[in-house]
């Protein structure tokens, strides 16, 4: 009877990893969630009030899992009529200069928005070691060509909200100083960064607002009640969600539409929308 009882309990451990494992890499990866959240936006005019920004985040178009997912929820949050769409970068998994026409076709199903559609670049999209300058510039002519606004230490107004973008900390064009000296803080302002790092350093000149980023993927797989064990991030206090920075600055960091490695636990991938207040 014991070994009777050894044997079962062996074979319920088993079966429970199994499921488990089958959960993180066929289930979970895929399981997209949309998080609804209010944002309060400083001098918001008031046409804008209760319009809605959705951000999507780091979509690793590439060969690490099937992309027709993305088609899929690209098209299944268009059914929402954001009014503004912004994206926070990565939107590839670089190999090969096959991503580009991968990237050509996902970005066929590009979500806009109704007011305005701006992103910005990852770190994955400046190619091999973040140093490839001709691969940024191709994607960021795609982006374009899929209309979108793409904002390298830039800024652009849509309808009353002035959007800034930061070029990615880890690539080779990280200037915020071309475009944060010259953001009027009268108007009503969002401001885009793929690393959260970003908020740590002496660059902000002022500013006060929300910041929308992305990079961490939320660590992909999380502990319950712990932080994820892996985050590429030197500040391991930024992994997911809203932060109240304490100074005027609030951030927000998105889980991630795609994924690096085809695994997720207790991070679901997520797009978020914003109803602006």
């Amino acid at each position: 009877m014991k070994r009777r009882t050894f044997a079962k309990g062996i074979a319920a451990i088993s079966g429970t990893a199994l499921l488990t494992g089958l959960y993180t890499y066929q289930v979970e990866p895929f399981w997209l969630e949309i998080v609804h959240h209010k944002m309060k936006i400083t001098n918001l005019p008031k046409e804008l009030v209760g319009k809605t920004v959705m951000q999507i985040s780091d979509i690793h178009v590439g060969d690490k899992f099937d992309y027709q997912y993305l088609i899929d929820s690209f098209n299944q949050v268009a059914q929402l009529n954001p009014d503004y769409v912004v994206y926070t970068g990565d939107y590839v998994s670089w190999n090969s200069s096959k991503q580009l026409s991968q990237l050509k076709e996902v970005m066929q199903h590009t979500v806009r928005g109704k007011l305005g559609t701006a992103g910005i670049l990852g770190n994955h999209d400046y190619g091999h070691a973040w140093s490839q300058d001709y691969v940024a510039d191709d994607i960021s002519q795609i982006l374009t060509d899929s209309g979108i606004t793409v904002l390298r230490n830039d800024q652009q107004s849509f309808e009353g909200l002035n959007i800034i973008g930061l070029d990615d900390y880890w690539g080779t064009r990280f200037t915020p100083s071309d475009v944060m000296g010259r953001v009027d803080n009268t108007t009503a302002n969002l401001l885009l960064s793929h690393n959260p790092d970003v908020v740590d350093l002496d660059v902000w000149q002022g500013y006060q607002g929300w910041i929308l980023s992305g990079h961490t993927h939320g660590g992909q797989c999380k502990p319950p009640f712990l932080t994820p064990p892996l985050l590429p991030v030197k500040n391991k206090d930024y992994s997911a969600g809203a932060y109240d920075l304490g100074d005027g600055r609030h951030m927000y960091i998105n889980r991630a539409l795609g994924h690096l490695w085809q695994v997720r636990f207790n991070v679901r991938p997520e797009i978020t929308v914003f109803e602006l207040v």
